[in-house]
């Protein structure tokens, strides 16, 4: 166990924050592009309309357990819980961690090399210099951090300010240009409601997908909430809806001003949006706010993160070292430093569009599908007046989830699912030997039989 523990000094506008911050990021910039050229039409903005939808659904889902079991770890406690603490709770839960220290620097490498490839905007980058670059984003986010959860809380409201003009600005360049419901105008022009529109939402939505990831950031803190079991509902609704409107708008503005067929091929489309409206240097503004945003982003993700594998530690199921917390500043700093490291070798080597994929192929295995199922069977076995929040139409949210998730997983490609599958066989292994060497589950009861 833990000397110490996480103290709540958050509310609704920081917690909502963090999770608007972490949601944005990098994604929406470099996503856009690669939404419109998977559609490859007017359509594209159905994609960002289905990434929001699953949101909602799946925030549903977050809301009962994260308000149910308001605890540093977010899903590693909703996994222990749902599927029994003496049982197979034991071993989901450490799956979840296991895929953690892997997909959560992913998660942090993402953005980091996001932000390297916007930066050569601004000034080309070789390949050598933008892994340097990815690396040092990660290096500066990993010192920022190195704080207390007070001080945090105040960067995090000052860094979504930033996150809120850069959006504002680039929304209102689109209404200003006089052409901006344009796109919403002719988002039906030629579409054919068969098979292939249907296959390319699922494509597609894997990268809208992405850019919404992060409406859950808050239940990883969920140690550190004011008011848990309304603020981490609310929180999650709150970003989810605002984040879903600006990036409709954003959308729309876009392509109000830069067609369809030329924004798809653009590697730098805002900067371009904003260099067609109002010349170089205004381009180069909302580049460097791009940047702030990205920054803001892996820092969101990364405070997230930091409180998984300490919250596995300090309940003993995970290495005892990562349930250290700062001496002065009660922060869990170990588990914040390795994950950190991962991530920083990770941006040194990875490609963005793999990132993206693995993330989302390793995550909906081990934690979106299993904590749904897992939500069902504790709706079975606890009655509902122990939930705070209870779901409108239960069960079927949880179902509709459950299947879109699944559409989202066949969508990222074989490679990506079979990349997932082998994660979770070496983590079941893993999770085998640990228990066979302390006797617990499955191994307890014949550990305590005569011989």
């Amino acid at each position: 166990m833990a000397e110490k523990s996480l103290v709540r000094r958050l509310g609704l506008a920081q917690a909502t924050a963090i999770n608007m911050t972490d949601m944005v990021g990098i994604g929406p910039f470099i996503t856009l592009p690669m939404v419109i050229a998977t559609m490859n039409g007017p359509w594209f903005l159905y994609a960002w309309l289905a990434g929001s939808l699953l949101s909602f659904v799946d925030a549903m889902v977050w809301s009962e357990l994260g308000a149910a079991f308001p605890m540093a770890g977010g899903s590693y406690n909703f996994l222990k819980e749902t599927y029994g603490k003496t049982k197979l709770g034991k071993l989901m839960s450490f799956l979840f961690v296991w895929q953690t220290m892997i997909q959560a620097p992913l998660v942090i490498a993402s953005a980091a090399i996001g932000f390297a490839e916007y930066f050569s905007y601004l000034l080309p980058l070789s390949a050598i210099q933008s892994k340097l670059m990815s690396g040092g984003v990660v290096i500066c986010i990993v010192i920022l951090l190195y704080r207390k959860i007070e001080a945090i809380g105040k960067i995090s409201v000052v860094l979504w300010v930033g996150v809120l003009v850069t959006m504002l600005w680039i929304i209102f360049g689109g209404v200003v240009h006089g052409n901006f419901l344009h796109p919403i105008a002719h988002i039906n022009d030629g579409i054919n409601l068969n098979y292939g529109f249907v296959a390319a939402i699922g494509f597609a939505s894997v990268k809208s997908v992405y850019s919404y990831l992060g409406y859950y950031n808050v239940c990883h803190l969920g140690g550190e909430i004011v008011n848990p079991t309304r603020n981490i509902p609310r929180s999650m609704f709150l970003s989810i809806a605002g984040i879903a409107v600006l990036y409709m708008l954003m959308n729309v503005s876009v392509v109000s001003v830069i067609p369809w067929q030329q924004a798809m091929g653009s590697k730098f489309v805002v900067s371009d949006f904003m260099q067609l409206l109002m010349g170089t240097t205004a381009a180069k503004v909302v580049t460097c706010l791009i940047l702030l945003v990205a920054f803001s982003s892996v820092f969101s993700a990364t405070l997230g993160y930091s409180r998984i594998p300490y919250a596995a530690a300090a309940d003993g199921a995970f290495f005892k070292v990562f349930a250290k917390l700062h001496p002065t500043k009660n922060f869990p700093y170990v588990s914040l430093l390795v994950l950190g490291g991962i991530a920083f070798l990770f941006s040194l080597q990875l490609k963005l569009v793999d990132v993206i994929h693995a993330i989302l192929a390793m995550r909906i295995l081990t934690q979106f599908i299993a904590q749904a199922v897992g939500l069902l069977l504790l709706r079975k076995a606890r009655k509902t007046q122990q939930f705070p929040y209870k779901m409108p139409l239960f069960p079927l949210p949880v179902y509709l989830a459950i299947v879109i998730w699944l559409g989202i997983l066949v969508s990222t490609g074989l490679h990506m699912v079979l990349g997932g599958l082998v994660a979770i066989a070496t983590g079941t292994m893993a999770y085998f030997i640990k228990a066979k060497v302390n006797k617990e589950w499955p191994f307890e009861q014949a550990a305590s039989q005569p011989g």
